[in-house]
């Protein structure tokens, strides 16, 4: 990392751009849905804002956070969404919102993997450079490590 202020910046347009995309895509989501219940954005957005909200909660002593729907559930109902969306721009030909819903479509997807692969390769860097070691933990899964040792006769 030669560069450290230009690696910053870069991160941050990225980070920019992919606010500004979410956010064009909830737009297009909220518009959808109050074009399909007949009703108008704000309530279309409340209906949304409170089938998402989550709150904190302390039951029998411990913090948790409560909200109508759980955690296995919240991912499959935003991708529903989205693919509902995607549908309806490309059913009537509107390439541009389709394509917008597609990528969040295909971020939500791929967030948890990617969510992974990023921790892993930032705490490998860290701990790495905690530890003082300069040698490289190979992760491959297709090298065969194996060591020998000669026998003495």
């Amino acid at each position: 990392m030669g560069r450290p202020r230009l690696t910053i910046a870069a991160a941050l347009l990225v980070l920019a751009a992919l606010a500004a995309t979410m956010t064009y895509t909830g737009y297009l989501v909220v518009g959808v849905l109050a074009g399909y219940l007949d009703t108008s954005r704000f309530v279309a957005g409340l209906l949304l804002g409170v089938l998402f909200a989550r709150f904190p909660w302390i039951s029998k002593g411990k913090p948790r956070i409560v909200g109508l729907l759980s955690k296995p559930v919240r991912r499959p109902v935003i991708l529903s969404l989205l693919a509902l969306c995607l549908l309806h721009f490309g059913a009537q030909g509107d390439t541009v919102p389709a394509l917008f819903a597609g990528f969040t479509m295909a971020f939500v997807l791929a967030f948890s993997w990617l969510r992974k692969l990023l921790f892993a390769r930032a705490s490998s860097s860290v701990f790495n450079f905690a530890t003082g070691g300069n040698t490289s933990v190979v992760t491959d899964n297709t090298v065969i490590e194996g060591e020998f040792r000669e026998r003495k006769e």
